[in-house]
């Protein structure tokens, strides 16, 4: 599995693009939404978009290449990063500067809106406690990458096949 950073570049773009006007997105709602969005694309069609390594930490998931690519993202303009309180915390908010041209493909664009329109209106807590139920990341050990495999062992509820098929 070779790491794809324009797929990944381009669901990050998206996921931005339909999230801005919301406040409770932050870095974690946005990588845990990205492991969502790969691990549910493995569960159907058995391949990752990104091919990126999810890692289970105490802090729920950490996408191996989120820091980097924002960073770069950051220094190219494409995107704007800023701390902005929330409550009793600080997020880490990133913004688009400038709308997105993307395209996908038809199949692909389903599954990354689906996932996006069900998990963008959690906040970091929910979404932890969401993600931390989930068998592949429950079947990891700390500090390990989760395995894409584990998602045949999905439990009804977080399990996308039948309910993607008959969408």
């Amino acid at each position: 599995m070779a790491f794809n950073k324009t797929e990944y570049i381009n669901i990050l773009t998206y996921i931005l693009s339909n999230c801005y006007d919301k406040p409770h997105v932050g870095k974690t709602v946005i990588s845990t939404t990205m492991y969502f969005i790969d691990f549910n694309y493995y569960e159907v069609y058995g391949e990752s978009l990104t091919d990126e390594e999810y890692v289970k930490s105490k802090k729920g998931i950490q996408p191996k290449h989120f820091n980097k690519i924002t960073d770069e993202l950051v220094e190219r303009k494409r995107i704007y990063f800023r701390k902005e309180p929330y409550y009793h915390t600080t997020l880490h908010k990133y913004y688009l500067t400038h709308l997105p041209d993307i395209h996908f493909t038809k199949k692909k664009e389903k599954m990354i809106s689906t996932t996006v329109k069900r998990l963008i209106t959690k906040n970091a807590t929910s979404i932890l406690k969401y993600a931390s139920r989930d068998p592949p990341f429950q079947m990891a050990d700390y500090n390990e990458a989760i395995d894409y495999n584990n998602v045949y062992l999905r439990y009804p509820r977080y399990s996308i096949r039948k309910k993607f098929i008959n969408l």
